[in-house]
């Protein structure tokens, strides 16, 4: 936990880059995720979501723009992860939940009756905390979603889409004379990458990243982070992190969630030295939480 928000530095200031537009993020409202004139990959209106009778998401709307990092930050058990699986319908394997108010993707509500779900998750891929190789090899685990949607035509197409996904997951040096090695024999970090590369080869717009780094070493979780950081080039990133110097380095927005009410949301820079909410500063600076 920081204890001084000014000792965060941003990904753009470290990397020597000019600052993001001001336009781009507004720091009005703490219902706010982009700007008027930015059109939203993501948009969540009025969203409650309960557990049973109980409510564990209040009136959340926000709208998140596309090839950006936000990191969604909070005490445990303040709707972070509830949020983040609400938005490829993860939640809806929980028996007894409900959800009123509108998620839309690309401007389609992904609530409505008619929508696919096998196919809103191959649009919005998942990686949890812990990471979840399946018992094969390398290979297989990354084209199993490849081969169950039927997304290739020739095991050389198949090929080529493994590969392209271990080189966009940052893996595939370490791994390319071992393809059809366990996947379980890979480190603890290796193993994440790897379920990041399964996720990203099947071609999702999306990727929601429920703590990716926290069982990680320092080493590990600097990969990760690297990853996150330019795999925003080509995908929408949501991620979970209880890490207030990780959700400085690696977001663009930060959303501060309590208590299941978005309290913040703005600029990552302007959240952890200049918040709008007398809340926010108490979290961002280590008072509680």
């Amino acid at each position: 936990m920081m204890s001084d928000s000014r000792a965060i530095a941003t990904p753009e200031v470290r990397a020597g880059l000019p600052p993001l537009s001001a336009t781009s993020i507004p720091t009005t409202g703490p219902a706010t995720g982009a700007g008027p004139s930015a059109a939203a990959k993501i948009d969540v209106s009025n969203l409650n979501f309960y557990y049973g009778a109980r409510r564990v998401l209040e009136d959340i709307t926000v709208k998140i723009v596309p090839n950006q990092v936000t990191a969604l930050i909070g005490p445990s058990g303040c709707g972070k992860s509830t949020f983040l699986r609400s938005l490829n319908r993860m939640n809806d394997i929980i028996p007894g939940t409900r959800v009123e108010g509108s998620i839309s993707i690309d401007g389609e509500d992904i609530y409505a009756p008619a929508v696919d779900v096998v196919s809103l998750r191959r649009r919005v891929g998942m990686v949890f905390q812990k990471s979840n190789p399946f018992p094969k090899s390398i290979f297989d685990n990354v084209a199993y979603g490849l081969r169950i949607n039927k997304m290739t035509i020739s095991r050389e197409e198949l090929r080529g889409r493994v590969e392209a996904s271990l080189k966009a997951a940052a893996l595939w040096d370490e791994v390319r004379d071992r393809l059809h090695s366990s996947a379980l024999a890979l480190s603890g970090g290796q193993q994440q990458r790897l379920c990041i590369a399964r996720a990203l080869a099947v071609e999702p717009g999306i990727l929601l990243m429920d703590e990716p780094a926290s069982a990680l070493d320092p080493i590990a979780t600097q990969r990760i982070e690297e990853l996150i950081y330019h795999l925003k080039s080509r995908y929408t990133l949501v991620i979970v992190t209880h890490n207030m110097q990780q959700a400085a380095r690696v977001s663009d927005v930060t959303a501060f969630f309590w208590l299941g009410k978005l309290i913040e949301c703005g600029r990552t820079d302007r959240i952890f030295t200049a918040p709008s909410e007398k809340l926010t500063q108490d979290y961002v600076t280590g008072r509680f939480g």
